[in-house]
């Protein structure tokens, strides 16, 4: 299999996401550079172990998760092919809730693209530092989806998120923190460094109440029912609308027809900003 730029995809391995741990805190590297780091089966097992690994070490205190490469996640891999074996496989729904139960904060650090599933997994981080030429955006609607993961409309306004949902453009990262998806943005080498930063300045603070404010923010949230707007596809106002915005035979037909059509029917569908 190949990407568009016509190099060979690595077949899907134990580094697909990488983990490592340094004193107060640990990186997540998702770690399939020649897709951007698009989401498949691979990542979102190797993810579930990354995220096991820092829950369970008393040490880790903060969380950083980046991409490997010039992206941060190209979003879901549509060429991606189901696994050969019978090993459970999470849901993204599931990791991207495990970031917002984890008791520990978690930073995304974003550099190159953040789109589609990628914005999504940066909007539920905590904290997310952009470097200068990060691009953020959802653009599934440009392929008929919806957003896999509900969170725009709680990160930004209400006219805010229909721009960005309805449209499908790709902002840069200075216009990504005015509308509220970013925290910080720094210039490219500087990335990891702010993140490592803000985590040790977290590390050093109580964490009992660092921990205590996390759960404050997101049960203000969850008690307006965010947990519910997330998962829209199961309300029943959706499915009755069906369609490909609620995930139904519509949308599983399509995705088979992006699949069959394989990567560069994707290239072709991107505009050039999305190239660049």
């Amino acid at each position: 299999m190949t990407a568009p730029n016509q190099i060979e995809i690595p077949p899907p391995s134990l580094d697909d996401v990488l983990y490592e741990k340094f004193d107060v805190y640990a990186v997540i590297t998702l770690n399939r550079p020649v897709v951007l780091n698009a989401i498949n089966w691979s990542i979102l097992r190797r993810l579930e172990v990354a995220l096991d690994q820092a829950d369970a070490d008393d040490e880790v205190k903060v969380i950083i998760l980046t991409g490997a490469g010039r992206a941060f996640c190209a979003g879901g891999d549509i060429q991606s092919t189901p696994p050969t074996d019978d090993l459970p496989t999470p849901s993204a729904f599931d990791l991207q809730m495990r970031l917002w139960d984890n008791p520990k904060p978690v930073i995304a650090a974003v550099r190159g693209h953040a789109v589609g599933q990628g914005c999504e997994l940066a909007g539920m981080c905590d904290l997310t530092v952009a470097a200068e030429d990060a691009k953020f955006g959802e653009i599934q609607i440009r392929h008929g989806f919806g957003p896999p993961i509900l969170v725009t409309p709680y990160l930004l306004s209400p006219k805010q998120a229909k721009e960005v949902l309805l449209l499908g453009e790709v902002m840069d990262a200075h216009e990504a923190m005015r509308l509220g998806l970013v925290n910080r943005v720094v210039p490219g080498e500087r990335l990891m460094d702010e993140a490592v930063a803000m985590a040790k300045k977290m590390a050093a603070l109580p964490q009992r109440t660092i921990r205590m404010n996390k759960i404050l923010v997101n049960r203000v949230y969850e008690l307006a029912g965010f947990k519910d707007g997330l998962n829209y596809r199961d309300d029943p106002v959706i499915k009755e609308l069906g369609g490909v915005a609620g995930g139904g035979r519509d949308a599983n037909e399509h995705l088979k027809v992006l699949r069959d059509k394989g990567w560069e029917a994707f290239r072709e569908s991107r505009d050039a900003n999305y190239r660049g």
